[in-house]
């Protein structure tokens, strides 16, 4: 792979969109948000299926262009795979759901903002009425990795009106092996380095280049994650723990788990049989076992009777599975053709 970008065969548009859905979130971040359309090549004036694609967390649209030495990045793979015929034509939309905290986890929350709703009721009409799409769900799938696999797993169970395919790399799933084993070291971080505050922590984390210290990465996630999932109306932001002990905060701990997408599974179950194509995979290797979360969602969908679905558990880490993305992509255009 020679070391430098090429021209694209297809035509990727970079735009920006205002949102009122983002107006005015609780975080103050911004409303303006950027956006791009790949179109495929040699489409012509036919209609096509559109495929979202949404990040992990601390992940901004820009860095789609990053690239590990001698790969490819996301927008050439899907350019190859396009471009050679190898899936049908798509529409490639990228959606930008970052926030201040890291990420959205792609839900409305109080403590972040409406970002399923920015996603669902203002992005995908928006491509419908701007792009030579078919506009209906069963022609429309969300594809992401980490915390973005797990929005591909959560929002079409929530808006099996607006989506027709999932495929999730790696997403985060069956709480308890994800998350909750990194609590303590949130804990220690906060009682020997911040006096058991996040507000300190956060003060510090801005203060110096961000994600500079070792515990960064797990008070960033514990916190954006209860931002997201055990936030109240008013905008306050509970954890799932004692912040000095550790100890489990039940009440909280079962607020999160209600946003397990294993768990929500069962409660869902006549909005994941009407999908036309699930895609599960993950490294075995993954850091954060979510091998294990994407083996349980698997069957919690095989309980409910969906068992028409893409499932591989590779030999790889949580890092640099951008080469597993073409191979979802396929899956979801060939069923949502």
């Amino acid at each position: 792979m020679e070391p430098w970008s090429r021209e694209l065969a297809g035509t990727l548009d970079e735009l920006e969109l205002e949102s009122e859905a983002l107006r005015g979130n609780p975080l103050g971040d911004p409303h303006r948000r950027p956006l791009w359309v790949y179109s495929p090549p040699g489409a012509g004036g036919q209609a096509l299926p559109a495929i979202y694609a949404i990040q992990g967390l601390t992940a901004q649209l820009d860095m789609w262009r990053n690239r590990s030495a001698f790969r490819k990045n996301f927008p050439e793979l899907a350019d190859d795979l396009f471009a050679s015929g190898e899936a049908p034509p798509c529409v490639l939309v990228w959606v930008d759901c970052w926030t201040s905290l890291g990420g959205s986890q792609f839900v409305d929350s109080p403590g972040t903002g409406n970002y399923m709703t920015y996603l669902c009721d203002e992005i995908v009409p928006w491509i419908d009425a701007n792009y030579r799409t078919l506009p209906d769900r069963d022609h429309r799938g969300l594809q992401g990795k980490s915390s973005g696999g797990y929005g591909a797993m959560v929002v079409p169970m929530l808006r099996p009106d607006v989506w027709g395919g999932l495929a999730t790399h790696a997403g985060d799933a069956l709480f308890e092996m994800c998350y909750l084993p990194e609590f303590r070291e949130s804990v220690r971080a906060l009682r020997d380095d911040y006096a058991g505050s996040f507000e300190t922590f956060w003060k510090d984390f801005h203060s110096r280049p961000p994600l500079s210290k070792p515990s960064d990465g797990v008070l960033m996630n514990d916190y954006c994650m209860a931002a997201c999932y055990s936030a109240d109306d008013d905008g306050t932001v509970h954890l799932p723990y004692d912040t000095v002990t550790g100890q489990l905060q039940p009440e909280v701990w079962e607020r999160w788990l209600a946003w397990d997408p294993v768990r929500m599974v069962a409660g869902h179950a006549d909005a994941l049989r009407s999908l036309k194509a699930i895609y599960i995979d993950a490294g075995k290797r993954d850091q954060y076992f979510l091998d294990l979360g994407a083996e349980a969602f698997r069957r919690e969908l095989e309980a409910i009777g969906v068992t028409d679905v893409f499932f591989e558990l590779f030999d790889a880490t949580h890092s640099a599975i951008e080469y597993r993305y073409p191979l979802a992509l396929k899956y979801l255009a060939e069923r949502l053709a």
